[in-house]
């Protein structure tokens, strides 16, 4: 069942639920109703159980799902409210060249949490002590998107060279800036959206693949960026998440370049999909636009 290598098929809806059957055999879960929850950075589906199963896009991204997988057995020890592994299953595995992992449902019916739930999961994550054992990188918040950006076969050429060109000058920015919160472990991939209530009403961090070291700002400006650049949260309840976390990462002078930053990652992630999606082609093509001419981003939409 496991192997190496990468698959030569594209990633589409088709391609992973063929992993995914393989993979359930040789874990020994039934895939019969499986239903496809997302399809971006990874195939996510719902088993007919309790289980959530996790398809990444290629092999090479084995050594970081066994770090995600190391991060949730660790956060579990410490009794800390993120998304639990399948216990009794051996993982992180790889099936026809793609990494699969093997979650549990959070709960029956998928909730976000609110901002001040949000900001209260990442106050305490970022109070906690992780071992060296772990192996956490030091984020690099333009590496993925620069590494997309080349993997892309769905993106024009002059997109694509705008789009480059603009992450570069974003790296200068961002290694000229001096951060004010302490540096340690961080989510890396902190929106509300990765946040979820369980059947109790308690709030659980998922996605747990962008855990690293790094600046605490970079996982507070995706919920004010939500705010003030896409409308996405309304002033009150931005102010209520500020409060709850205890710092207002908008008051300081390189929250612009860190939202630059978020906008990039938003735009390529997305063109991931592009071909395969009428809706998403043309948030595709309305967010390119809006970062050639400089508009406002009141009119993107939340994938």
């Amino acid at each position: 069942m496991t192997g190496s290598g990468e698959s030569g098929a594209a990633f589409t809806a088709e391609s992973a639920t063929a992993v995914l059957a393989e993979a359930c055999a040789g874990a020994g879960l039934e895939d019969a109703g499986a239903e496809l929850l997302r399809l971006g950075s990874n195939a996510v589906f719902r088993l007919a159980g309790s289980v959530v199963v996790r398809i990444g896009r290629s092999a090479v991204e084995l050594a970081e799902q066994t770090r995600t997988v190391g991060v949730a057995r660790w956060l579990e020890e410490t009794g800390y409210p993120a998304v639990r592994l399948v216990a009794g299953v051996r993982q992180p595995v790889v099936v026809g060249g793609r990494v699969v992992t093997f979650w549990r449902l959070v709960a029956g019916e998928e909730r976000y949490a609110g901002v001040v739930e949000f900001a209260e999961l990442m106050r305490r994550l970022h109070w906690l002590e992780e071992p060296e054992s772990l192996g956490l990188p030091y984020v690099d918040p333009l590496g993925p998107t620069m590494r997309r950006l080349g993997e892309l076969v769905g993106l024009a050429d002059d997109d694509r060279e705008f789009l480059r060109q603009r992450a570069e000058s974003l790296a200068k920015r961002y290694d000229a800036l001096e951060f004010v919160l302490p540096f340690g472990m961080i989510h890396g991939d902190a929106s509300v959206r990765n946040a979820l209530l369980d059947d109790a009403g308690r709030a659980v961090l998922i996605d747990l693949d962008g855990v690293a070291l790094g600046p605490r700002e970079w996982d507070l400006v995706a919920t004010a960026m939500h705010y003030e650049r896409f409308g996405w949260h309304t002033r009150t309840k931005y102010e209520a998440f500020a409060r709850a976390y205890g710092f207002d990462v908008m008051n300081w002078y390189g929250y612009p370049v860190l939202a630059d930053i978020r906008e990039m990652t938003m735009v390529v992630w997305l063109a991931q999909n592009a071909g395969h999606s009428e809706q998403a082609d043309a948030e595709l093509g309305r967010r390119l636009s809006d970062l050639r001419s400089g508009g406002d981003r009141l009119g993107w939409k939340p994938f």
